[in-house]
């Protein structure tokens, strides 16, 4: 399947798509990640991977890209995605889990899960929540569903995207491109997006038991 070759070759990918379009990579990568949280309906796009393999990317003195540069486009796009996705629930959020259309993309699990998280951590689950992928795709719509404060939401989203993007980008730049991990690059991406989806996964387990 070519969502998860893309997932485990995600460097390999960036490398290739650096090579083909060069700067412009840099709007690429920041659209896959506004889009991540802001089009709602694309939880499943890989930040986290792809923020580690762009800050090795990076590293890399042969291709000739700037850590900072992508560290501010990936802030932009998170920030700015979340925000939309907080606006698209509190304005239009239960017409679109209730659509014929969109609640094949919104589902009603993945509603409930995050409203479970937001239940159990309050505010903080618009900062952890970032580092949960689904989760933080949902987590910014189900805050606007439930009317959260504006300001609020607008505070506690800049930090998480801030401190995401640090720690994601970061991590790859610093050890991205040690020889070690390179070698076992694919099994480090599927620690991270294991490590990043267990919460989640102890999120679903917990609600499926109490349903039964």
């Amino acid at each position: 399947m070519f969502f998860i070759d893309f997932i485990l070759h995600i460097d390999n990918y960036i490398y290739s798509i650096a090579n083909a379009v060069g700067p412009w990579t840099y709007l690429i990568l920041f659209l896959v990640i506004f889009v991540e949280t802001g089009a709602v309906i694309l939880p499943f796009l890989p930040g986290d991977s792809l923020l580690f393999a762009a800050g090795a990317l990076a590293a890399n003195p042969k291709m000739h890209f700037s850590v900072l540069f992508f560290g501010i486009l990936f802030f932009i796009a998170a920030f700015v995605g979340d925000t939309c996705n907080f606006f698209i629930g509190r304005t239009a959020g239960h017409r679109l889990v209730h659509h014929k259309f969109f609640s094949q993309f919104i589902k009603e699990d993945n509603i409930k899960d995050a409203e479970l998280y937001f239940e159990k951590y309050g505010s903080t689950s618009i900062i952890l929540g970032r580092y949960i992928p689904i989760i933080r795709t949902f987590v910014p719509f189900v805050a606007g569903l439930s009317q959260f404060p504006v300001l609020s939401f607008i505070k506690r989203s800049f930090i998480a995207a801030l401190s995401w993007t640090v720690i994601a980008a970061g991590s790859g730049y610093l050890f991205g491109n040690i020889p070690f991990v390179k070698t076992h690059f694919s099994a480090i991406i599927l620690a991270i997006v294991f490590v990043t989806l267990l919460p989640s996964i102890i999120t679903v387990v917990k609600s499926s038991r109490k349903r039964k």
